[in-house]
This record gives C-alpha cells, structure tokens and sequence, in this order.
C-alpha cells in the first residue's frame, strides 16, 4: 500500500548511520519522495555532490537552510534517523509547522541530567543521581556518593562512556577514564558536567514504541538475556517477545509512557531502556528516535512490513495497515569488540550463517581498521539475526553462531610519540 502522492520526507542523518539504508529502501518501498540532510561541513557537502549538507550542531542556521529549502521544495515531514539531529528535526519542525515533538523535549531526551530530573518529578521510577563537573576534584567526589554507582556522560549514547564503580579507588578510576574521553570529544573541563547515580541490580530490557498525540503503542519489548552488570555496559543479545509476565510487561509500558510524558514527548518513534527487579521497573533512558544498529530488521508487523515503514507512514499520517508484530520470536546480537587493536581478519562467517534458526550474519567492522570496544568505543564488530518459534532457541541459536566466529584482531605498537 503506497503513500499518496507528493509527500516529500525529509530523513536527518550523520554519515555514519547504519539507519540510511532502511529507511530509504522503506520510503522506496511506499513511492515517498525522500530527501536526506547529511551532517557535513557544506565544503563537504559540495565535494561529495550532497545535496543538502547541514551542521547538526548549528542549529539557528540549518533550521533557516531547511527552511529555504523547504520553501522551494514542501516537506511533509522531517524525520532525525538517529540521535544525532533529534533536536534539529524538532527545531525545524516547529519553523515548517509540521508535527514533531517539541526541541524542549528533544533537548530532554539527549540531555541525561534534564532527562533524570524531568523523569523524577514526573513520577517514573528512576535511580537516584547527581551531578558533577569535571573540574571537580574526584577524590571529593568519591567521598559524595554510595556504592556501588555508576558514571554517566550527559550526552554520549550507546553506553559510551558509562563505568560501574564498586569504591573510591574504582572511582577515581573511572573519573579519569570519562575525562579523558570527553576532553577528546572536544568537551571543556569547566563547562562539562556527568552524573553520578546508583546502580540498580536486575536484568535489562529494551523498548520500541511509537507515540501519537502523546498514546504510546508499544510495537515490542526485547529481553537483554547477558546480564549487564559492569564495569562497562556493552549491549549484545536482544531478544523478543520478552519471557516476562504479562503483568511486569505492562508495568513496564506504563513505565515508558510516563517518561515519555515527563518529557514531553508526544510524537514519534521512542526506544527506552529500562531495568527490572523486584521492585518493578526503572527507566535508565529515553530517545526520540527508533533502536539503533542493524537492529531493526528483525522486527516486523503485519504482512511483511517493517519497522522502518511503519515509522514512514506515521510521519506522513498515512493509513497503517497493520501494528500488529509478527507472531515468531526473533532476536540479533550486537557482536561486541574483545579488546582494541587492528582487525585483520574474519574467520566463521558460513558455519555461523549455517547454524538452524540464522537468518543471517553480517560484519560491518573494516578490515585493516581500528577497532575500540567501549567505554570508549562508538561501534560492534557485525550484527548476528535469528528467527524461531521461542525465545528461548532463538536466543541459543544467536550464541552458538557467535562461538563460530573467530576475529584476529592485532594490537597497534604505539609510536614513540605517543609512549612519551
């Protein structure tokens, strides 16, 4: 079922993205005009023939590009792919009169300390916190909060950056760890705040759901199986249908959509991760935006649409044959990076495509590249998809395919340089 004709979409997108090809094939798919703004300097953009080249960061003067661009060229909807232009997509939105979320509520959604605070006063149980700057003397600090805790940065994602600590001298520790990679992103130690908040035991779940007019309709809940506990918090197994009851399930909906709402988000895609113990659910975080990765692919509603789609066709008001996900348990793993180093090579790549129940395997790292593994590192080594009738053999399927895979990954010898 295709969209009528003369939407025109406007997909917000770094470089980088895994997102682009999905949601473009998806807008192919439907006949929707699609037009991609891309993060890059506009001597950039002219170099590599991109028509719509923007700084993500200068807000102020790519709203008005968009907005000239718009007045040539009508939008029905300017869609962020990922984290990376949701407060733009939100900006321009509100100049275009088109619907979105508000940039107060974007804004909330990447900044972790306003996110905290809105959540808290909005009633969704989250952990306590704090705030630190990074001019502050991590010993005093240590001194401050209860263990064991954990270090945030307010606007990294993906876990980057994030540390579990068990005593001050893991503190410290971890402290310096942050610093040094926030001062490499550019952040200045003066102006540069983290938080600090307590760690809440329990297993990890992931949502994805789709907001209209502030009524969240949950499309799935992913069960995170390896538990994730620290000192560093990779993600690898997602996995869905959830194996949890009926009832912590809707807790956790109801959980999601207060956090949503305490942040104002009322439009659109949101991705939430949650913990869940005895206690019940407790938000970590929010994004205005859909799961990352490669993720994606294994979801689908209806007679074969995806994720991807279904976002499309709600960003443009177009009637949605169908929300209901299909019936088979699926699950991919986010192949995580053992230790940094050069990859020089991949080795089981068939025998784990092989295994009953892969759908399929895809490694998205380059050889000869660096890899860096988190905390610091921003990426994962491939993807691994499966597709079953229980959670249970989809998830096992995942991890027999992963122990086929051999990664020979060099260490780099520092330069002198660099030692000194």
């Amino acid at each position: 079922m295709s969209i009528e004709p003369n939407k025109r979409i406007l997909l917000l997108m770094s470089p980088a993205t895994y997102r682009a090809g999905a949601f473009l094939q998806a807008a192919k798919d439907l006949e929707l005009e699609v037009v991609v703004g891309i993060d890059l300097p506009e001597t950039l953009a002219d170099y590599w023939h991109v028509p719509l080249g923007l700084d993500f960061t200068s807000i102020q003067d790519s709203v008005q590009t968009l907005s000239d661009f718009a007045h040539q060229h009508p939008l029905s909807a300017i869609l962020s792919v990922d984290d990376s232009a949701t407060e733009l997509a939100a900006h321009a939105s509100a100049a275009l009169g088109l619907s979105h979320n508000s940039p107060q509520a974007s804004v909330a959604a990447r900044d972790k300390f306003l996110m905290r605070t809105l959540m808290s006063a909005g009633g969704a149980p989250c952990p306590i916190f704090r705030r630190f700057w990074l001019s502050d003397d991590p010993s005093w600090i240590a001194g401050q909060v209860t263990y064991p805790c954990v270090l945030k940065p307010q606007r990294l994602s993906g876990s980057r950056g994030v540390i579990r600590a068990n005593t001050k001298t893991e503190f410290i520790a971890a402290f310096q760890r942050l610093k040094r990679l926030l001062l490499h992103e550019g952040q200045s130690e003066q102006e540069t705040s983290f938080l600090v908040e307590d760690f809440i035991p329990g297993c990890e779940v992931a949502v994805e759901g789709l907001l209209t007019h502030s009524q969240l309709r949950v499309l799935a809940i992913f069960d995170k199986p390896d538990p994730l506990d620290g000192p560093f918090f990779e993600e690898t197994i997602y996995v869905t249908p959830s194996r949890l009851s009926v009832q912590v399930q809707q807790d956790i909906a109801h959980c999601v959509a207060t956090a949503a709402t305490s942040l104002g988000l009322h439009e659109g895609p949101v991705h939430g991760e949650l913990r869940v113990n005895e206690q019940g659910p407790w938000m970590l975080e929010i994004a205005g935006r859909s799961i990352g990765g490669l993720c994606s692919t294994i979801l689908e509603f209806g007679a074969g649409m995806g994720l991807e789609e279904l976002i499309l066709r709600h960003a443009v008001g177009a009637e949605t044959p169908s929300w209901e996900r299909n019936s088979h348990a699926v699950g991919v793993m986010m192949i995580p990076i053992p230790g940094p180093g050069i990859l020089k090579a991949v080795q089981g790549v068939e025998q784990a495509a092989a295994v009953p129940l892969i759908t399929g395997v895809e490694i998205t790292a380059k050889l000869h590249h660096p890899l860096v593994p988190l905390p610091e590192g921003a990426s994962y080594l491939g993807f691994i998809f499966a597709r079953g009738q229980h959670p249970t053999e989809v998830e096992a399927a995942i991890r027999q395919a992963h122990q086929c895979l051999r990664f020979e990954i060099r260490r780099e010898i520092p330069v002198l340089h660099e030692i000194m």
